[in-house]
């Protein structure tokens, strides 16, 4: 398959949201490099508030066109309605030539788009969404949204010219849930940019300082609390790190959680609340706030669909050369974090996970942290570099 107009890229996230800025936005980047000259990329973005239809170039050969937003479900089908006709339009008028979706939720839309206008149809970071929704307790299975959303991911399975999977376990699920067969799946991960996040910003004197976390152990968690992550549990591996480290140990939690939410995981689970420090900083400055921690948490619930994602943030701790503590079968990062020694698994909660996963991150920190850093650096220079995105790209695009 290969372009020859224009490209619309369907999101179901805000422009400003991590998504876009560091989930989107790079690899559209690279997919501008290789269309031919002249040849623009539009990405749509779903936004709290639209005054009328807007585009504005936000990139080199890259607009954005901005829509309301309505979170999936049934409200959001009479009001969707609405804007596939905008979207029908907007193909026409300006000479798209492929509709690439991010997610099977804009993959739903993009589907439907697809049937109107007849264009070629992408699905990029192709992972379940649906299933996952109710295995995190988000969704019913009996409910609209997840009936709604199974049968558009099995449909826009079928259509897509190209699906481009989140991790290899995708495949026997597409194969077992959608009815896929005799294809097969492109893996693109979440990749990171090696520039951005790299061991040089480790330990930022004047951020330790402003911090008060000068000669603490620390454990960094940028993301959410609860959803598709753990909640009360994080903060009862928390606890296990003070019996093992006392007061040298703090918990750094980049997370726009509210503060009363944390005050009672804290409470719930004895935790002395100036053990857990919280920001909420924009997205260039990640990077050096990560930077602090000696080793960092991916507490995503381990439930099965989470074999076939890609935790975004793993590349940017390996990238960084921090060794992560994470929950078992997710992706197959738990798997390469296991057999690199770059971490520790935390499984057998709440029984004796916490206390294990503890000790085997102690004994790692006891190591030659030089060492250390190569071993989780070279994780997310073979796995998360943009080069696998790129060889993907120039396959469809090229």
């Amino acid at each position: 398959m290969h372009a020859t107009g224009n490209i619309l890229v369907l999101t179901y996230w805000r422009y400003n949201d991590a998504l876009v800025q560091a989930y989107t936005l790079p690899y559209l980047e690279i997919i501008a490099r290789i269309l031919p000259e002249g040849k623009k990329i539009i990405l749509v973005t779903l936004e709290d508030q639209v005054d009328g239809e807007s585009m504005r170039e936000v990139r080199p050969s890259i607009l954005n066109y901005r829509l309301q937003l309505h979170p999936f479900g049934v409200r959001a089908m009479f009001a969707w309605t609405a804007n596939i006709f905008r979207l029908r339009r907007l193909v026409k008028s300006s000479g798209i030539d492929t509709i690439h979706c991010w997610c099977t939720p804009a993959g739903a839309i993009g589907y439907v788009l697809s049937k109107l206008t007849g264009k070629p149809l992408v699905i990029d970071s192709y992972e379940p969404h649906a299933e996952a929704m109710v295995e995190n307790g988000t969704w019913k299975k009996t409910s609209l949204a997840y009936r709604l959303l199974f049968y558009l991911e099995k449909k826009m399975s079928h259509r897509a010219q190209t699906l481009i999977a989140c991790s290899p376990f995708m495949q026997a699920y597409a194969e077992s849930k959608y009815g896929l067969r005799n294809i097969v799946l492109p893996v693109k991960p979440a990749c990171t940019n090696l520039e951005t996040f790299h061991p040089s910003l480790r330990k930022n004197k004047t951020l330790l300082e402003a911090s008060g976390l000068e000669d603490k152990i620390v454990c960094v968690y940028a993301g959410k609390l609860g959803g598709i992550y753990l909640d009360q549990e994080v903060f009862s591996f928390f606890a296990a790190c003070i019996s093992t480290w006392g007061g040298k140990f703090r918990a750094l939690l980049l997370t726009n959680t509210s503060a009363e939410t944390i005050d009672t995981y804290c409470r719930n689970t004895g935790l002395n609340r100036e053990v857990v420090i919280t920001r909420f900083v924009p997205h260039a400055e990640v990077a050096a706030w990560i930077g602090l921690g000696d080793f960092a948490f991916t507490p995503v619930k381990p439930v099965p669909t989470k074999k076939c994602c890609t935790p975004i943030k793993d590349g940017e701790y390996w990238a960084l050369g921090l060794p992560v503590v994470i929950t078992p079968n997710i992706s197959g990062d738990s798997e390469l974090i296991a057999s690199h020694r770059c971490g520790a698994i935390l499984d057998n909660i709440p029984g004796t996970g916490y206390a294990t996963a503890v000790s085997e991150i102690a004994a790692l920190l006891s190591e030659d942290q030089n060492e250390l850093t190569a071993r989780c650096r070279n994780l997310a220079q073979v796995h998360r570099n943009f080069n696998i995105a790129e060889k993907i790209y120039r396959q469809i695009y090229g």
